[in-house]
């Protein structure tokens, strides 16, 4: 592979095997080390139960494999959806892992650093739906400077258990003759306004997808993008979600401004019409995280939510005109098959 690759998943484009054969052929190939941060893991269920499998095989052959996970499960104001998986699940693996507890907020990761050397990020979950019935992005970074800030960050949650002890910029690095940079929350800047400067910068175009879009210095900084007749910006979010957001803004007089900004920003994106949440239902969300700036991307685990800075998330900022084309391409995809559903 070339120093940066990217998968994009599709609702019913592709089969929960192929995903989970992919995930198994990364760590089938370590010779040394895999540390893994995973929000929400099926271990014992469906495909995905083959990534555990893989990761106790590489245990059993001498690799260190070490995993952490989201200890808590609490509902969240901002609609952010519980994870399938039930704590004990992940911590029963045969290889050593830990819970990193949040005080309300999330170890919402889901990344695996290989050999110190290779970095598998991005929004994708490892259950059956989000390898199948969900929007999702795999970014896959060769490069052993972006790993030892992901092992950072790892150690971080791994040592201290705690999410409110992780966090930082990551070092900006050339790879492949483009610019990369990695950052982790909630220590260091907030995501938040990374996004909504990085937003703010646009000249030409902006592309969007997530799940949900609350926070106030996204969706303000996307209100006034939307205010330019001519801009070209498009996207698409979670319409199930969104709806259940703003019947909660709606009570509160204080989120009257965020009301006003969202029916601005609204008409430009499309939104994805899911199942509404519950344990045993299909989780079909539009679960996608990218941000297309022009010839930049940003993208990772973070949600445009209010809440999200107080999370363990990672976003990787990449400029190179191809890639930023690639998911343009793909946000245009998704939102076109949703503009077209009532």
């Amino acid at each position: 592979m070339t120093g940066i690759d990217v998968r994009f998943l599709s609702d019913g484009g592709q089969a929960p095997a192929e995903v989970a054969t992919e995930i198994v052929r990364f760590i089938a190939a370590t010779r040394r080390s895999l540390d893994i941060a995973i929000y929400d893991f099926n271990a014992r269920e469906g495909a995905a139960a083959a990534v555990a499998d893989a990761l106790e095989a590489a245990s059993a052959r001498g690799v260190s494999v070490r995993v952490v996970f989201n200890q808590e499960r609490v509902e969240y104001p901002d609609v952010r959806r519980p994870p399938i998986s039930d704590p004990e699940e992940i911590d029963g693996l045969m290889v050593p892992t830990r819970g990193v507890r949040g005080n309300g907020a999330l170890m919402h990761h889901k990344y695996v650093v290989r050999d110190g050397e290779e970095v598998l990020t991005g929004s994708t979950n490892w259950t059956d739906d989000a390898f199948s019935r969900e929007e999702n992005v795999i970014l896959r970074l060769a490069s052993p400077e972006l790993a030892r800030a992901y092992t950072d960050n790892f150690s971080q949650m791994w040592e201290r258990e705690k999410v409110e002890a992780s966090g930082g910029r990551g070092p900006l690095v050339t790879l492949d003759r483009t610019a990369v940079q990695p950052s982790f929350s909630p220590k260091g800047p907030s995501i938040a306004h990374l996004v909504a400067e990085f937003l703010g910068e646009a000249q030409r175009r902006v592309r969007i997808l997530t799940p949900v879009l609350t926070s106030g210095p996204i969706l303000g900084t996307l209100a006034e993008l939307s205010g330019r007749a001519r801009f070209d910006l498009a996207g698409a979010y979670d319409r199930t979600q969104m709806e259940e957001v703003g019947a909660q803004w709606a009570v509160v007089p204080a989120n009257a401004w965020k009301i006003h900004a969202w029916n601005a920003v609204a008409p430009r994106l499309s939104g994805k019409r899911s199942t509404p949440y519950s344990k045993t239902s299909v989780h079909d969300y539009m679960h996608a995280k990218a941000i297309v700036v022009d010839d930049e991307v940003l993208t990772g685990s973070y949600n445009c939510s209010r809440g999200g800075t107080e999370n363990a998330e990672n976003v990787v900022r990449i400029k190179d005109n191809g890639i930023a084309d690639r998911f343009a391409a793909f946000v245009d995809e998704v939102t076109a098959r949703y503009r077209a559903v009532p």
